[in-house]
């Protein structure tokens, strides 16, 4: 397990209140996504030439910037193919956001936020999660029914299904609540 120094901004504050101490937040090693965890491999995707957007993204402090989840999608496509983040789907779905570390685990961010939606579309960057490992698995929503996230293929790719793993649990409103 590695260990993280309290969330922060990268601006000098921290999440909390002022006069608040800031939680300490340790981000735990997932497990590997395996071959079971896959419901429906064939609908792993590349983003089409129209879709596509500039293969780099201005590295930007810890907070959410305007166009949120245009930047987050951005950020995952500009990350399309790379292994970097492998086993870290927790902490690549909130530096999509621009987000400091907050949850130990893609499981504990679904139980510990809301509003839950379990049905219908999700919306252009949410969150979205599955229920495999002890961890659990989250990415981001495409607003088309898709997502991206780790652990496509085995690095970071597209879906054109939130059924692309098996146990799909829902979602909830992107940003760095």
């Amino acid at each position: 397990m590695t260990e993280y120094p309290p969330a922060h901004d990268g601006l000098g504050a921290t999440e909390e209140a002022a006069g608040q101490p800031a939680p300490e937040v340790f981000l735990e090693r997932f497990s590997p996504i395996g071959d079971e965890d896959i419901a429906d491999a064939s609908l792993a995707t590349t983003p089409s030439p129209v879709d596509e957007l500039p293969t780099r993204v201005r590295a930007v402090p810890l907070r959410v910037v305007p166009g949120g989840a245009e930047r987050a999608i951005a950020w995952y496509r500009a990350q399309l193919g790379s292994a970097a983040y492998e086993g870290w789907c927790e902490k690549a779905a909130r530096t999509a956001w621009g987000c400091a570390p907050k949850y130990p685990s893609a499981i504990a961010h679904w139980k510990r936020s809301g509003p839950k939606h379990t049905t219908g579309t999700p919306p252009k960057g949410a969150f979205v999660f599955w229920n495999i490992s002890r961890f659990g698995h989250v990415g981001i929503a495409d607003g088309r029914g898709g997502f991206y996230a780790t652990g496509v293929n085995g690095r970071i790719g597209h879906a054109s299904s939130v059924h692309y793993y098996r146990h799909y649990l829902g979602w909830i409103p992107g940003g760095c609540a």
